[in-house]
């Protein structure tokens, strides 16, 4: 049976990719060898590497602005640490949106002073704070774009007038937005791109080297940067699996054409939730996220029936987190239209049963 994945992370990856990344494993470009085993240091895998960041920089239309991007390991949460190290001096302002945003905040006050300009905790994380000021004393801006948990996303970024971090692990590549606006954008690879392993960071090189302090080597982005991704030994096969994403990516039209598709599946999730009285989102509908429709049901005595028929269907991963409840249905670029027509059609169908 076809399964429909909307799984939060891992994420789904499109069908081509996995069968190349497969083929790849077995016997890479027809070297006799598997991925995992060649050198990482090889030609072979080299082009590799620098066709994955050379790809980033171009889809996000960054090319020839001074940004550099690189292929990371330790997740967005390693990230929380790096941008403190290599940018916080005396004090940074963080926009706390979840639990990802409050993690970083947390990370950060390990190394010097941090000021929330605003946060949605008392809400438990059901909107997006607007109107606030940022200080320009300060060192930098960070926000989270899109929070998987609680299905928020940022849809208008601030004039920042110091450097602005964020964080797109979950909505990377997926709208079109001014990425030019951004210092320094991290994202773990396993929400939009490709498998766990790999975070990718992108950064403008003018950003850096105003701290004093000692930056441990793998942790200082500009040891990274010089070295070309390649400074410890990198997850191939993560990187690989990336590129190939990217590349599907790049031969559909790029962020433009997968943000049509992304629109036209969360109209029809959210229409669908919002016309069916069994069902009520959990997110401010301004900021509601394209890519993780949060809902629950009016009544908990259709739970197991509803979930039985979304198993029967071949549904999968929509089990909303602990933080929340209910469900959560991710719609990452690599996820079909079909996959969301069939859970709204189990929606309604639960809809005329009741």
């Amino acid at each position: 049976m076809k399964k429909h994945n909307f799984s939060a992370g891992p994420c789904i990856l499109p069908q081509e990719v996995i069968i190349k990344a497969s083929e790849a494993v077995m016997d890479f470009n027809n070297s006799g060898l598997s991925l995992i085993e060649i050198s990482h240091r090889s030609k072979e895998f080299v082009d590799v590497m620098e066709q994955a960041r050379s790809l980033a920089i171009e889809l996000l239309g960054l090319e020839g602005k001074g940004y550099k991007a690189l292929f990371l390991q330790g997740g967005a949460s390693t990230q929380f640490l790096m941008v403190a190290l290599n940018l916080l001096e005396k004090r940074a302002g963080y926009l706390n949106t979840g639990t990802w945003s409050d993690k970083a905040i947390k990370e950060a006050k390990i190394y010097d002073d941090i000021y929330e300009v605003a946060s949605s905790k008392s809400g438990n994380y059901n909107y997006i704070p607007k109107g606030f000021d940022i200080p320009e004393e300060y060192d930098y801006f960070h926000c989270t774009s899109n929070n998987t948990i609680f299905g928020t996303q940022i849809k208008e970024f601030p004039d920042c007038p110091i450097p602005m971090v964020c964080d797109m692990s979950s909505d990377i590549f997926s709208r079109q937005l001014d990425f030019s606006k951004f210092d320094i954008i991290y994202a773990g690879a396993q929400k939009n791109m490709g498998p766990a392993g790999t975070t990718l960071v992108v950064i403008k090189e003018d950003v850096l080297g105003k701290v004093s302090r000692h930056i441990p080597s793998m942790m200082d982005y500009k040891i990274h940067m010089n070295k070309g991704s390649m400074f410890n030994t990198p997850p191939v096969f993560a990187v690989y699996t990336s590129m190939l994403t990217l590349q599907w990516l790049k031969n559909l039209g790029g962020i433009e054409a997968i943000e049509k598709e992304n629109e036209k599946k969360a109209r029809l999730m959210y229409s669908e939730i919002d016309l069916n009285p069994l069902f009520k989102g959990y997110s401010s509908k301004v900021d509601r996220s394209m890519m993780n429709a949060t809902f629950t049901l009016t009544n908990d005595d259709l739970k197991e029936t509803f979930e039985t028929m979304c198993h029967s269907a071949g549904i999968n991963g929509i089990n909303g987190h602990r933080s929340v409840g209910g469900y959560r249905a991710s719609m990452y670029n690599a996820l079909p239209l079909e996959s969301v027509q069939v859970l709204v059609e189990i929606m309604s169908e639960l809809e005329n049963k009741a």
